[in-house]
């Protein structure tokens, strides 16, 4: 039987701090590609002590650096595995991955729930667990749509893997995380300004599909009034972030945070527009 081979796809800009335990939990894979956006640091030289095999390409935007880099995938690969650089695998979940992919089956994309660590704990709570990110793809059967939050479209199956990966979206300071946001925000506003003049699939709402029904569930929050405080007492309270203590009513904050800096960038947006 043929041995199912698995690249793995890593996207980094200045990940020296984490770049060595990603990299080093995905040494069960045949191949790692590193797709860089030009790193300063020693992100590459990390790369290179993994035998991983670097790309680089200016970034733009996620759909279209993910894109490139699923592009660049070797044809004999049979699975590719896009992990971000501040994700680790765990044993459990490669072991599953393993399993998977040897199992004769239809699906051609899976998808993955991650724990999120925040001040040195898992804040099961606050950040909305579980929600289901594609991570797990036949090699040419997906493509990646939406600028940020990026929607994965294929034409296969769906399945969903039963473990984690470990995300550790603070491994650089709360101040780097302010300023990605800050940058995530204006991507998002903009995104905002064309999706909420899209009519709303109701329907969706109670779709047995968590990716789909949370997607609705977005769209539908874009129409609401006071959303960044809905936000926060959806998650500190209705999924009950107050039990992950001080870190879950920190990170439901910088979610409040997040969400108010979208609603006035795409007011302003909206501002522009009515002008032009």
């Amino acid at each position: 039987m043929h041995k199912k081979l698995i690249t793995a796809i890593v996207l980094t800009k200045n990940e020296e701090g984490i770049l060595d335990r990603c990299l080093s939990a995905l040494s069960f894979v045949h191949s790692i590609i590193v797709f860089d956006s030009f790193s300063t640091d020693g992100t590459l030289e990390i790369a290179k002590n993994h035998r991983a095999i670097i790309y680089q390409r200016d970034f733009d935007n996620y759909a279209c650096q993910r894109n490139a880099a699923l592009d660049t995938v070797p044809n004999e690969c049979d699975w590719v595995f896009m992990v971000d650089a501040d994700e680790i695998v765990t044993a459990e979940l490669r072991e599953e991955i393993l399993n998977e992919i040897e199992l004769e089956q239809e699906n051609s994309m899976y998808r993955v729930r991650r724990k999120d660590f925040y001040q040195g704990k898992w804040i099961k709570h606050s950040s909305g667990y579980p929600t289901w990110f594609p991570r797990l793809f036949k090699n040419g059967k997906v493509r990646v749509a939406r600028e940020i939050n990026e929607e994965y479209l294929t034409d296969g199956k769906v399945g969903h893997l039963n473990e984690h990966l470990l995300h550790y979206p603070f491994n650089k300071g709360i101040t780097w995380w302010m300023d990605k946001h800050n940058r995530y925000s204006q991507m998002e506003a903009k995104l905002m300004l064309k999706e909420i003049k899209e009519p709303l699939k109701f329907r969706n709402l109670f779709s047995k599909d968590p990716v789909a029904r949370r997607k609705q569930q977005k769209r539908l929050s874009y129409h609401l009034p006071l959303r960044p405080q809905i936000v926060f007492f959806a998650f500190y309270f209705l999924k009950a972030g107050f039990l992950d203590g001080k870190a879950g009513f920190n990170f439901c904050r910088l979610r409040q945070m997040y969400e108010y800096m979208i609603s006035i960038k795409f007011e302003e947006l909206k501002e522009i527009e009515r002008r032009v």
